[in-house]
């Protein structure tokens, strides 16, 4: 079996792929997400982890890259990771009553074959109501500043979900349903 190599530097992601049991080294891309801003949330998803992949595999050889791009989608706006703390609190009060999509875009790459699939997915998050106090204190924790739509929910953010529509994975970050699916493309099977 080819190495595995994660495009990403996200500690959700690696936790994921090791309660898989997958083993892998960590290689970050460094690409500029910004060029990609025109595209609607499902296109640009898919294009940023296309991109983020074949950015790792110009450094690798033999290998099959795994590459994820999450955005969350409130009111046809995309909310990535805010820029401050202001900027995260100023997302949740956006997200706070309401809902909002989560959509992870993944891609998987052989640095051997040239082979790539990409996939999106797409999950419909429930937020309750959340007074001011709760979402500076939230905020202060820290846990939102490098999630995009500002809250983990997997963490102390999940208090605030009243229920999702879809993958929970995908909104951590990594729809492990699709990438079981296509990692069989590439002869490797989870189980």
């Amino acid at each position: 079996m080819p190495e595995l190599i994660l495009a990403s530097a996200s500690p959700r992601r690696e936790e994921l792929l090791k309660k898989l049991g997958l083993k892998f080294t960590i290689v970050p891309s460094k690409i500029n997400e910004n060029k990609y801003n025109d595209l609607t949330p499902g296109k640009l998803v898919k294009e940023l982890a296309r991109a983020k992949a074949e950015d790792v595999a110009q450094l690798v050889e033999d290998t099959v890259i795994i590459a994820a791009d999450t955005v969350v989608v409130c009111n046809d706006r995309i909310l990535g990771k805010p820029e401050d703390k202001d900027d995260a609190r100023q997302m949740l009060r956006l997200l706070q009553g309401t809902k909002h999509e989560v959509i992870t875009g993944l891609a998987v790459l052989s640095t051997r074959t040239g082979k790539s699939v990409v996939d999106n997915d797409l999950t419909e998050v429930y937020m309750r109501k959340m007074d001011n106090d709760e979402i500076i204190d939230y905020v202060d924790t820290g846990e939102p500043l490098d999630k995009a739509g500002s809250y983990g929910i997997q963490g102390l953010g999940g208090i605030f979900v009243e229920k999702i529509i879809g993958s929970y994975f995908t909104v951590m970050g990594l729809p492990i349903h699709k990438l079981a699916i296509m990692l069989k493309q590439f002869s490797i099977k989870i189980l």
